[in-house]
């Protein structure tokens, strides 16, 4: 029951994740184009949804995601956590610090990539013939 729950609960924590992440590009957007203050909004919105890296690995852990899913979810986790590093370095090492922006547009990336997975996971898992593997209905060819 729990496992089910959690994969069907992880394409829409990770398509939350992505929608948060778009809204982020746009607050750094404002803060540049609009007013330098906008970046308090920026940061700030940043560590609210946050949590959301945990919660979806912690889904794909309990939903016994496929290896890549759980991967990615890793990668969601530890991508995010470097943006801090990341701006924290950026009067010690400002050209390390300019990798937060690259960094923001990879974790939409995977987050896009992730999201896409689970959604097939999603959907093979309420197809699936009793008894089948999910892992086996979802194919390099279809997960990529």
């Amino acid at each position: 029951m729990i496992r089910s729950f959690a994969r069907l609960a992880h394409p829409i924590a990770s398509g939350g994740f992505v929608a948060c992440a778009i809204v982020q590009v746009f607050l750094a957007g404002l803060g540049v184009f609009d007013d330098p203050r906008a970046f308090i909004t920026h940061r700030e919105f940043g560590y609210a949804f946050g949590w959301l890296t945990l919660i979806v690995l912690i889904l794909a852990l309990v939903g016994r995601s496929p290896r890549r899913i759980t991967g990615l979810s890793i990668l969601l986790l530890v991508q995010f956590a470097l943006q801090s590093v990341f701006v924290a370095l950026r009067g010690s090492l400002p050209a390390i610090a300019a990798l937060h922006p690259l960094n923001g547009f990879a974790l939409l990336g995977v987050g896009i990539v992730l999201t896409r997975l689970a959604w097939q996971v999603r959907r093979a898992d309420q197809t699936a013939p009793a008894g089948v593997p999910v892992g086996s209905l979802v194919t390099t060819r279809d997960a990529g």
